[in-house]
């Protein structure tokens, strides 16, 4: 399937409600209802969307990421126990993620850049984490660049220091080593006002992502 076709069939998923959902699982799990597996399936395919594009690749092995992707949400379905109190979306997410650093792996593209990981062996936020809250289920790439607006948005209310080095790692993709040399900082100070940067940010944008 291209992406192109994908991102289509994505703008048509519609976001379950949870009692929705809810009888959705009791159907599923009591009583074995394949119709409320496949409904429930085909509503976090976005998750495996969110998850996929953490990967900077070409579109080819995109898709593959994201049929991996979807083989790991089935599996997070047909595990997933909805009795114990635990978000179904925060159970698939690493399901999904697993099954396709998994994937990664086994083709020898580890390495290629991936977003939703740390950016220095100090600090364990990812980029994502910082940025835009994971917990947010992106269902479709105009809402995803609906949130990269907004943050672009309160990048430009940061101090100049700042916003130069946060544009310069997430929209830019430099090194902050490269940062460092044309601001003459040091890598330390980089770091130092990214982070600074990042909490700003997501203080601006904790209203916002509340309400999302």
């Amino acid at each position: 399937m291209l992406l192109k076709q994908y991102l289509k069939e994505l703008n048509m998923v519609e976001m379950l409600a949870p009692a929705a959902e809810e009888q959705l699982w009791l159907n599923f799990k009591d009583q074995g209802d394949l119709d409320s597996r496949r409904q429930i399936i085909e509503s976090y395919q976005p998750l495996v969307f969110k998850a996929a594009m953490s990967w900077k690749v070409d579109e080819p092995t995109l898709m593959d990421i994201i049929q991996e992707g979807t083989v790991g949400l089935i599996e997070a379905v047909e595990n997933y126990d909805h009795t114990r109190g635990v978000a179904f979306s925060l159970y698939a997410f690493h399901r999904i993620r697993g099954r396709m650093l998994n994937f990664m792996q086994q083709e020898g593209k580890a390495d290629l850049t991936y977003i939703d990981s740390p950016l220095d062996s100090e600090d364990s936020m990812t980029m994502a984490d910082r940025l835009i809250d994971t917990s947010v289920e992106v269902a479709s790439q105009a809402e995803q660049n609906f949130l990269v607006e907004k943050v672009k948005d309160a990048m430009e209310r940061l101090p100049a220091k700042e916003q130069l080095v946060l544009s310069g790692v997430f929209f830019e993709d430099r090194e902050p080593k490269q940062l460092a040399e044309t601001l003459d900082m040091s890598i330390s100070h980089i770091y130092r006002l990214q982070k600074q940067g990042i909490r700003r940010v997501r203080g601006m944008l904790s209203k916002f992502m509340q309400h999302w």
